[in-house]
């Protein structure tokens, strides 16, 4: 960048006289100058060297000054330049339409040279400012798309080593009551309570990076608010009781139902009731909730040490807590409010604090009681009513926004004496799956309330709905079509026991062989060791190629999958096996610390039984594969 007296200076004027004056006065401030006679030579100048600053004639032959400033505007890597007009014509209608053409100024011939010295100077300043801030808007904006790198990648290997914490205690702890070795019982529930402390300030320091990102994505739903009320009280009794403290409620009658996004609603509410209970003892914390208008209003109160207006003011920073005695006394890292009030704005809502040093603190949390009030409103379901249909008949769920579809798959299935719902919304179809249990579910991939990924991956969170099959109908092209490569399940890392233990029940009897392909030697030890409790046998790989190596010779029964490995990751590892018929049918459980983006889960696909893409497949081949689903 030209520093302001070295900065290059464009002269636009036919007139050689002013071309001259103006030339020798600037050369003389130390800038850098050149001229040029017309319209159509500046833009070839401009094109070829860009210059700082234009100071543009208006009154020219071929092309004036107005079109000359257009044309400049109009390109991309151009129109950065200021342009400052210089005319003898003083009408205000001219002024206007410089500016109106980008200019940034308009000098009146004659002009005073300290006059058009000061202006060109305060406009180059103006520049060079805008210039820099750009600068470093895009190295913070660098530095923060590295910061999240840098989480994401150190969450997976945090969480790796923190997979085989959490496991080997509860793995210890069970052997040890087995053995009768109470005495090792207290000191592994310590080791474990500390490990899912460590994860839980894991997800915490993701949760407020992806907010950060811009990447925390709500799911709004309607839900029952005094039964979500009933769930976290029995969640957060314990750290209640823990205290000597007493959890009041005062809840109104008539709550009734909000839509939020019910998981960040709960964390809210569990964040602000596990605070008032940690700042207080042998007090009293209260829950009120009622609706004011389109508002739910929650209250925490409680009688605990209460905080300064100093406090008050960092309380939302992240890391930040009352002071460096509150932190050592009470501990937590100061992420809890940040995110929760991060949440609440997130919903259309905020949160807000009352608090009196040595009495006690009030949050009161607004949230709209429809947060998806301006989303699109899915249309009325058609087909056989829930109550209606018959028991035995089996069910086909079409969750399509295209009436086209919805119509052709009614035709089709009745036929096979199939009874049809439809329904043009993910919401409306997540609700009908839970209400009806269809046998099958096909579901559009673009829908306007709700894309087919977000309902396949509420479906299969759902413990009610995770076993439908689904038959997803997308309109993506081959490359996305072609990373459906059928992975069965994806469990994340630290492990749920009792979720892997039921995927292995469910795919394995107790002559089969569990392949487990991971590269961390603990973590693949423990995968192990849970594996062979369940009475199947487990062979272990430490990376993809050796994974291939052994499956060339022996065909598993189940493969547990890391995704983030050397040499052959999990994803190419699931590519590979399926370009394999012999190996089509292997279920393949992905257990991975990664986050699992949109695109991971268009590759990896755990959890659809096919994808096709619209139009490329006949109605027999469609109705073949719901007859071979409902029959298995």
């Amino acid at each position: 960048m030209n520093q302001d007296n070295h900065a290059l200076i464009l002269i636009v004027d036919d007139n050689p006289i002013n071309l001259q004056m103006m030339a020798g006065f600037f050369k003389h401030q130390n800038f850098l100058v050149a001229v040029a006679k017309d319209g159509m030579s500046a833009l070839n100048y401009v094109r070829k060297k860009k210059p700082d600053i234009l100071l543009l004639d208006i009154v020219m032959p071929e092309m004036d000054g107005y079109e000359v400033c257009r044309r400049l505007k109009a390109q991309e890597d151009l129109k950065d330049i200021p342009v400052i007009f210089l005319s003898a014509r003083n009408d205000t209608a001219d002024k206007v339409k410089g500016f109106e053409c980008g200019g940034v100024d308009y000098i009146i011939k004659p002009f005073q040279k300290e006059e058009i010295l000061a202006r060109v100077n305060t406009h180059l300043q103006l520049k060079f400012a805008r210039e820099e801030l750009m600068i470093a808007k895009e190295a913070a904006e660098s530095a923060n798309k590295a910061k999240s790198t840098f989480i994401a990648n150190t969450s997976h290997e945090l969480r790796t080593p923190l997979n085989a914490i959490i496991g080997y205690s509860e793995m210890l702890e069970e052997e040890a009551e087995e053995s009768g070795n109470e005495a090792f019982i207290p000191d592994l529930r310590k080791i474990n309570a500390a490990g899912k402390h460590l994860l839980g300030l894991i997800n915490d320091i993701l949760d407020l990076s992806k907010i950060e990102a811009g990447k925390m994505t709500l799911f709004l739903e309607p839900f029952d608010v005094s039964k979500q009320i009933e769930d976290i009280v029995s969640m957060v009794t314990p750290l209640i009781e823990k205290n000597a403290n007493t959890l009041r409620l005062n809840c109104a009658d008539n709550l009734g139902k909000i839509t939020a996004d019910q998981v960040k609603t709960r964390q809210v509410l569990f964040n602000l009731l596990s605070n008032a209970s940690k700042f207080t003892e042998n007090g009293i914390i209260e829950l009120q909730a009622k609706r004011s208008d389109d508002m739910m209003i929650f209250k925490v109160t409680d009688s605990g040490i209460g905080m300064t207006p100093q406090q008050i003011s960092k309380l939302y920073q992240p890391f930040m807590q009352g002071d460096d005695s509150t932190t050592r006394k009470y501990g937590g890292t100061g992420l809890g409010l940040t995110i929760s009030r991060k949440f609440c704005q997130m919903m259309g809502g905020d949160i807000a604090v009352e608090s009196e040093e040595g009495k006690g603190s009030t949050f009161t949390v607004r949230l709209p009681a429809d947060a998806g009030a301006l989303k699109a409103v899915p249309k009325t379901v058609k087909g056989a009513e829930p109550e209606l249909r018959d028991k035995r008949a089996r069910t086909v769920l079409v969750i399509d926004d295209d009436p086209t579809i919805q119509e052709l798959m009614k035709r089709t299935y009745q036929k096979e004496d199939f009874v049809i719902v439809t329904t043009s919304g993910g919401k409306e179809g997540l609700k009908l799956a839970k209400e009806l249990k269809p046998d099958v579910i096909t579901l559009d991939v673009m829908m306007p309330d709700m894309d087919g990924w977000a309902v396949l991956s509420a479906l299969k969170a759902d413990p009610e709905t995770v076993e439908i099959p689904v038959i997803m109908l997308t309109i993506v092209d081959d490359k996305n079509t072609g990373f459906a490569l059928g992975a069965s399940d994806y469990i994340t890392k630290p492990i749920d026991r009792k979720r892997l233990s039921g995927v292995i029940k469910k795919y394995c009897d107790n002559a089969s062989q569990v392949l487990v392909v991971e590269d961390d030697d603990a973590t693949r030890e423990m995968f192990c060791r849970l594996v062979e409790k369940e009475g199947a046998p487990a062979i272990p790989a430490e990376n993809g190629r050796i994974a291939l190596e052994y499956m060339a010779k022996y065909t598993p029964s189940l493969i547990l999958l890391d995704l983030m490995m050397p040499e052959i990751d999990g994803f190419q590892f699931v590519e590979e096996v399926r370009k394999h018929e012999i190996w089509q049918k292997i279920p393949i459980v992905v257990i991975t610390a990664k986050d699992i983006t949109a695109e991971d889960k268009l590759r990896l696909n755990g959890y659809v039984a096919k994808v096709l893409q619209k139009g490329t497949y006949t109605r027999d081949e469609l109705l073949g594969m719901v007859r071979n689903l409902l029959n298995t």
